[in-house]
């Protein structure tokens, strides 16, 4: 069964008409300059600013601090179920149990 466009189907739509050109005022065009320059500064002022290179630098550290959490937790796991790099298959028991514990000390898990 062969489908059929409509007629206007191949017309391109009233968005592909250009529109009127804007009449530009210069004070505006000034205005706008101006602006454009101050937040520059602003903008050049800020990144260069004390407090931001703080909360970088502290965001940096936490990012660290977080990924080696997740990557406890993961290990926890894997020691919990014996898959993974933190299996604990072919420990003793005894071995096994400490390992585990020590991996909650370093979490925080209960």
């Amino acid at each position: 069964m062969a489908t059929q466009a409509g007629f206007l189907s191949g017309l391109s739509g009233i968005e592909s008409v250009p529109g009127p050109e804007l009449p530009q005022l210069d004070f505006l065009t000034k205005f706008n300059e101006e602006n454009q320059k101050k937040y520059a500064e602003f903008d050049a002022r800020f990144k260069e600013s004390p407090l931001l290179k703080k909360f970088l630098e502290k965001s940096k550290l936490n990012k660290e601090k977080n990924r080696q959490e997740i990557l406890d937790k993961y290990c926890l796991r894997g020691a919990e179920w014996g898959v993974g790099d933190c299996s604990t298959d072919g420990m003793s028991a005894e071995d096994r149990e400490k390992f585990i514990a020590m991996l909650k000390q370093k979490t925080g898990a209960q």
